[in-house]
Formats: structure tokens, C-alpha cells, sequence
């Protein structure tokens, strides 16, 4: 007996000591405890003592961290002129971030101090849940915000991007209802849901209730004569969602998926898709793709933006125009550089000017409420290039927005339903 009480409580003393050890903070995550009380100037001090001199090395999956960095420099520089600091950004492409970063956060200092990333299904899953990133909440941003920067639930935004449909206005084509991109005979250039993810999040997410009602609306409101082509899926789908434990209307998702992934043109970055869909050569052609992809378009006699509609700016448009995600800012947990990288996520979240390496172009929304409405006054993006703004794609434009937590709660269910689907596609 007194073996096994003693063995008894040599396990009880094991599991409190992993127990304290798991509660123990990190000594970034003690660094950001403290940033999150402090002002972006305050922040700004410690690192300009903690980096001077030294070299910067972030990764994101937006290649505009790299114009970021030098404005954050030079922000530095206002506070003390003889600042310096070098950097690199790096931009992992075919989603090999999470990689690079599961394999730096194996030592004990890590090369990288911070992190610009999408995908929140695999963040939270691959990143937060394994303790390789920590969530650094900007304490004006929270105040913004209405919250308080400890009591903020959730991840930190940089902003929300949007993929909207657009089409070739030089046919005779029309879309005037989301279902219409799925109709027989239509192949939308889309990027390929095994190259870009955040494409096989708005999948999941058109399974949630709010946006399989909204699917179930559009489909009501199509003309009988293409009900009648869709309608043999929407019922076959019915089954499948009870099965997959989806409400009453998801199988008006469940249909407008399968139509979609058995019917879109897989492409490998969005850049040849707007190239391709704003040629006068493209008619009747459409695609869902970055909305800020526009700015790149350069004017010439057989291209131009102004051949190009995008679909949800048309009147009585319906259903969703496209669908929403984020790009999320980190700190690494083995940061090399702490202070710096909480101080230029600060920057980048809380000031037009940080911001203004996304925010100078249409399709990106900051989610700071300040910084939003200081980047339309000195951008107008809604007057000059016509971009209607995050509130109206989120209510008018039904847009459909990424929830990290829905997408990890579907990922096996829902995912592996659509990836039987993508296998067997053609």
C-alpha cells in the first residue's frame, strides 16, 4: 500500500509539474504582456535600444512587408536620427510558411521576429495551438476597437482582403446571381484549393448557416428555367448534409460547391487571371481573384480595368460577391527581437502611414476602425477607384468571412467531402 500511495503521488507531483511548466510564460510572451500596456511611442524607445544596429528578418505571405519595414525605419529615425537597421523579408510560396516557421521555432532563438500570415484554419491549428506563434494585441488598436488589449479574444488582423467575382464586360455574357457562375457550361479561373487555402476556407465557410441561408435566397431568386438545370444537385446534396451534420439549408452549399470544384479553371496565382480577364480578347470569361489585383492593370489599347465588371456592383445583383480573409500579424515565440517586432506590428495596425503599404491600393481593409477611415480620406479608394469599402462588401456584398474557428471545426468533415471532390474533379 504504501508503494503504490507513493507511486500514486509521484504521479500527482509529475502532473503538477507539467502542468506548471505548460502555464509557464515564454519570455517573449512576458515581453508582449508588457507591450500590450504601451503606447506605440513607448514601444517605439525599446526597440530602437533593442535593435540598433542590427538585422530584421520577418515572413509573410504578402510580399508588401518589405515596403512596410523601411517606413517603420524610418518612423524609428523621427525619435532618434542615428537609428539604424537592416532587414529581409521573405515570401515562402505554395504554402511551405508553416513549414519555415515550425522548423525555425525549433531553436532556442529563432531568425525570424514576426510573422504576416493567412490561412486560419492551419494557424490555429499548426501555429497557435503548438505554441511556435504569440498573438501581441497593439494597445491603441484595441482601444479603437472598444476593447481592452488583455481582454481581446482572437487574433490580431492586419486587415481583410477580399476575392470578388469579376467577368469580361466584352461578351454578352451577364452574371447576375452567384449560382450563375455555376451553371452548366461555365469554368471561372480561380487559384487551385491546393495552392492557395484560404480558397478552401470559404468553401467550409459557405457551410455555416448564415451564409447557407444566404445561398438558399440567391437560389430562389434564380428564374425557373435555371433552377431546373441546378436543381437535380440541390437535392442529391440533401443527404449529405445530414450526414455531415449541416442545418435545413445546407445543401444549397453543399451543391454550389460541388458545382463549383467540378466546374472552375485551376490557375496558379491570381496576377494571370486578372491579366487574362481584363484583355478585350477574354469575352464572356470570369473569375473570382483578389480584388486589389487591379491595381497592377496597365492601360493600353486592348487592355483596361474598364473591361472588367465586377459582378456584386451590378443592380440586383444576388447573393454573395465573393468571399473575405485575413492577414494575421504574429510574434515569433523564440523572437530574436521582441520588442522591435511588437513595436512595427504597432506601427503597421495603428497608423495610416504603417499601413499605408496595403492601404495605398483598393481591396484592403485595415482592421483598425481609425486607420480604415484616415486611409480612405487620404487614399479615396471609393471615389478614384471606385472600391465601395469593407462595410458594403460585408452587408450589400454579402461577402463571406473566413472564421478560423468554424473552418478547424469542418476541416475533417466538410474537408474531406471536398477533397474527395477535387480528387475525382474531370
Amino acid at each position: 500500500m504504501k508503494k503504490l500511495l507513493l507511486l500514486a503521488l509521484g504521479l500527482l507531483l509529475c502532473f503538477s509539474l507539467a502542468s506548471c511548466k505548460k502555464e509557464e510564460q515564454s519570455e517573449v510572451q512576458k515581453i508582449i504582456q508588457q507591450a500590450q500596456t504601451m503606447s506605440l511611442e513607448e514601444l517605439a524607445k525599446k526597440a530602437i535600444e533593442e535593435s540598433n544596429g542590427k538585422t530584421f528578418y520577418g515572413v509573410g505571405n504578402s510580399s508588401r512587408g518589405k515596403s512596410a519595414l523601411p517606413l517603420f525605419i524610418d518612423y524609428l529615425k523621427t525619435i532618434d536620427p542615428n537609428y539604424s537597421m537592416s532587414f529581409e523579408w521573405q515570401q515562402p510560396k505554395n504554402n511551405k510558411i508553416f513549414d519555415q516557421l515550425t522548423s525555425d521555432g525549433l531553436k532556442d532563438t529563432g531568425t525570424f521576429a514576426m510573422t504576416l500570415i493567412q490561412d486560419g484554419n492551419q494557424i490555429e491549428s499548426k501555429m497557435v495551438k503548438t505554441g511556435v506563434l504569440d498573438t501581441f494585441i497593439p494597445k491603441e488598436w484595441a482601444e479603437a476597437n472598444g476593447v481592452k488589449a488583455s481582454e481581446y479574444k482572437g487574433y490580431l488582423a492586419l486587415q481583410t482582403l477580399n476575392k470578388v467575382f469579376m467577368f469580361n464586360n466584352k461578351g454578352t455574357k451577364t452574371y447576375t446571381n452567384c449560382w450563375d457562375f455555376v451553371m452548366p457550361g461555365e469554368h471561372g479561373l480561380y487559384m487551385d484549393i491546393d495552392s492557395e487555402v484560404v480558397g478552401k476556407n470559404f468553401l467550409y465557410m459557405l457551410t455555416a448557416p448564415k451564409y447557407a441561408a444566404n445561398l438558399k435566397d440567391a437560389y430562389e431568386a434564380l428564374p425557373q428555367a435555371k433552377k431546373d438545370q441546378i436543381s437535380a444537385t440541390v437535392s442529391a446534396m440533401e443527404s449529405e448534409a445530414k450526414d455531415l451534420g449541416l442545418d435545413a439549408n445546407g445543401k444549397y452549399a453543399l451543391a454550389w460547391i460541388k458545382l463549383w470544384v467540378e466546374s472552375y479553371n485551376a490557375q496558379v496565382d491570381d496576377g494571370p487571371i486578372c491579366n487574362t480577364l481584363v484583355d478585350v480578347s477574354a469575352k464572356d470569361q470570369f473569375g473570382l481573384l483578389v480584388y486589389s489585383k487591379l491595381r497592377s492593370v496597365q492601360e493600353s489599347e486592348t487592355v483596361s480595368r474598364n473591361n472588367i465588371t465586377v459582378a456584386a456592383y451590378n443592380e440586383g445583383y444576388q447573393g454573395m460577391g465573393g468571399y473575405g480573409y485575413c492577414h494575421y500579424l504574429f510574434v515569433t515565440d523564440n523572437s530574436p527581437l521582441p520588442w522591435t517586432a511588437c513595436a512595427f506590428i504597432a506601427y503597421m495596425t495603428c497608423t495610416v502611414d504603417g499601413f499605408s503599404a496595403w492601404g495605398k491600393d483598393m481591396g484592403g481593409y485595415s482592421s483598425n476602425p481609425t486607420v480604415a477611415q484616415g486611409t480612405e480620406a487620404k487614399y479615396q479608394h471609393s471615389t478614384k477607384q471606385g472600391d465601395k469599402g469593407y462595410d458594403w462588401w460585408v452587408n450589400q456584398g454579402k461577402l463571406v468571412l473566413e472564421d478560423p474557428e468554424y473552418c478547424s471545426e469542418v476541416a475533417f468533415t466538410v474537408g474531406s467531402w471536398i477533397e474527395l471532390l477535387a480528387k475525382y474533379k474531370g
